[in-house]
């Protein structure tokens, strides 16, 4: 599956911004999606995932209450719609599609199968 995420740009402290990731390929729903962040100097940071059909959502501690995940299965798509940004969340955004099972735990960078390009996201203060 190839996948391509967009919807960043720059946005004031407070504001909200949706990101989205589409996918290509007949088999979209048979993969979990999630979507990352990578700071200059930081590690890739997990930020939430959705289940394949179920659409069950998982958030980390961390990202809890300001961050959304959702999917569109017709349409291959997966959003990630963030609020009350801060310019901690500064970041490059990645959405990822994981086909191993789901777990409901934190994702690691590793058990990603593939990669969208990222999306920039800018808040300023």
């Amino acid at each position: 599956v190839q996948l391509q995420a967009s919807g960043g740009g720059v946005v004031q402290a407070g504001g909200s911004l949706r990101l989205s990731c589409a996918a290509s390929g007949r088999t979209f729903s048979s993969y979990a999606m999630g979507w990352f962040r990578q700071a200059p100097g930081k590690e890739r940071e997990f930020v939430a995932a959705v289940s394949r059909v179920e659409r069950i959502t998982y958030y980390p501690d961390s990202m809890k209450g300001r961050f959304t995940i959702s999917r569109d299965n017709a349409k291959k798509m997966v959003y990630l719609q963030m609020t009350s940004l801060k310019p901690e969340d500064t970041a490059v955004y990645y959405c990822g599609a994981d086909g191993g099972p789901w777990d409901g735990i934190d994702w690691s960078p590793s058990i990603v199968d593939y990669w969208g390009q990222g999306t920039q996201v800018t808040v300023s203060s």
